[in-house]
């Protein structure tokens, strides 16, 4: 009875694992939706037509978008920053198609990273394309020294906006930490969507569409969701929102068994 939850996958570069191109999605999302009672499904990107990806979009009852690799600024009406890295179209066309689907249809959606920055752009928003360049009262580090070499990102704490989708989700604990890793971050925010949080330095660490739920973070709970209670509750509210679409109300998560 678990909800099917899409996994937009990314394409990767042929390696070790492979001797040609990978279409993969990280371990660490799809176990916290399964701990929260999801059946996650890895979905190849390829070219959709508007009609495609809502007919693809309905045969689930989530989406998530996963963090990665950064935006084609070309898509927002920038040129590239010379700290721009690992741009590629096909992901960032997919995605933003997945994207648009589900917000039309209102399936559930949970977007981490660069996922809430291809779903800024995905609605009109631009992006603020390296911290760095942006000066503010506070200094905060949103990536590891180094970024995008060292493996883990940073923590830093946030402040959410009460009644907002996520203090729902996060209703009986404390707002964890932002376990951060990135180097861009929401600008001007996309039609449709309101910031719900933010870092101490003012950055968008959250924000929602006004209708369905729709949910996107820049920072990553499922780094630590296995062991925080509280980043994995974000995980459980999204499936459980997806149960809740498919008249499954009452079925146990994972995570409660």
């Amino acid at each position: 009875m678990s909800p099917l939850i899409a996994v937009a996958g990314r394409i990767g570069p042929a390696g070790k694992v492979s001797r040609i191109e990978i279409s993969f999605a990280g371990r660490r999302y799809l176990d916290a939706i399964i701990r929260a009672g999801g059946e996650p499904v890895t979905l190849a990107p390829r070219v959709l037509t508007e009609v495609q990806a809502g007919e693809l979009m309905s045969r689930f009852g989530g989406l998530v978008l996963m963090g990665g690799a950064d935006v084609d600024p070309e898509l927002y009406g920038q040129d590239a920053h010379h700290r721009t890295y690992g741009v590629d179209r096909r992901n960032d066309e997919f995605e933003i198609a997945l994207c648009r689907a589900a917000a039309a249809q209102q399936i559930p959606t949970l977007a981490v990273c660069r996922g809430m920055q291809v779903a800024n752009v995905a609605f009109g928003g631009t992006l603020h394309q390296h911290l760095e360049d942006v000066a503010t009262d506070v200094d905060i580090a949103h990536g590891p020294k180094g970024f995008p070499t060292p493996p883990e990102g940073v923590e830093h704490p946030i402040g959410v906006a009460p009644g907002s989708r996520l203090a729902i989700a996060l209703v009986g604990h404390e707002t964890p930490p932002a376990i951060s890793y990135h180097h861009q971050a929401v600008d001007r925010l996309g039609d449709g969507f309101t910031a719900t949080a933010w870092s101490d330095d003012g950055h968008v660490e959250a924000m929602e569409r006004t209708s369905g739920w729709f949910v996107c973070l820049q920072w990553h709970p499922e780094d630590t969701a296995d062991v925080d209670p509280a980043q994995q509750r974000i995980y459980d509210a999204f499936v459980g929102q997806a149960l809740a679409e498919h008249g499954l109300v009452g079925q146990p998560r994972a995570a409660e068994r």
